[in-house]
This record gives C-alpha cells, sequence and structure tokens, in this order.
C-alpha cells in the first residue's frame, strides 16, 4: 500500500509538471503575444490546465478510479475554485506587492498550490 501511494504520487507530481507546461505556455502567449494583462492570463491558463490535470488525474495518476459522481465532480470543482483564487492571490501579491515579473510568480503562486490541489483532488477521486 505504501510503494502505491508512493506511485501515485510520483504520477501526480509527472501529471502536475505536465500541467504546468501548459499553464505557463498559456499564461505567456496570451501575455506576451495577444497583450493581455497576466491577472486575466493567469487566470485563464489555471482554469485550461486544471480540466487538463483533472483529465489526467482520471485516467494515469488515480489508478482504480470508477466513474465519477456528481459528489466527487463538486468537490473536485469546488477545490479547483478555491485553487484558482490561491493562485490569483498569490499571483497579484508577488507581481504588485513583491514587484516580481509575472513568470516568476507563478512559480511561486504553483507551489503554493500544489499541496493544496493533491489533497482535494485525491479527496475528489477518491470520495
Amino acid at each position: 500500500m505504501h510503494n502505491e501511494r508512493l506511485l501515485e504520487i510520483v504520477r501526480f507530481c509527472v501529471v502536475g509538471g505536465l500541467s504546468l507546461v501548459v499553464d505557463c505556455a498559456i499564461l505567456f502567449g496570451l501575455t506576451e503575444f495577444f497583450g493581455v494583462n497576466y491577472w486575466y492570463s493567469a487566470g485563464i491558463s489555471f482554469t485550461v490546465s486544471v480540466i487538463f490535470n483533472y483529465w489526467l488525474c482520471v485516467a494515469y495518476v488515480f489508478k482504480n478510479v470508477r466513474k465519477q459522481t456528481a459528489r466527487q465532480a463538486t468537490i473536485f470543482i469546488g477545490s479547483s475554485v478555491v485553487g484558482l483564487a490561491l493562485n490569483q492571490l498569490c499571483m497579484w501579491f508577488f507581481v504588485e506587492v513583491i514587484l516580481l515579473h509575472y513568470m516568476i510568480a507563478k512559480i511561486f503562486a504553483t507551489a503554493m498550490v500544489t499541496i493544496w490541489n493533491y489533497i482535494m483532488k485525491r479527496r475528489a477521486i477518491s470520495a
């Protein structure tokens, strides 16, 4: 059981890394190429990466997952909304208060949201 959970965490980190690439690519593209304010770009990119992440979590990370119930979907969506709020708050704080570049701020925001995401997604998937 312990090794199973460790492998699950490793798979979660791999999927999280891929989701981060999607998130950062969209954030950068919208901000740099389309002139969208970083804060809006961050919200859009986070939302797209959450959908991508959910799909991979169900398909790859959390093995032996049965069809999702309405309760599980509600937990997942609720935790994602809180994750989005944390992401946006961190982006604002690190860019506007600490004065970091928005892409550096994204790294810090992601680090702060990752633990929340694992705990809540684990609950959502296995509830």
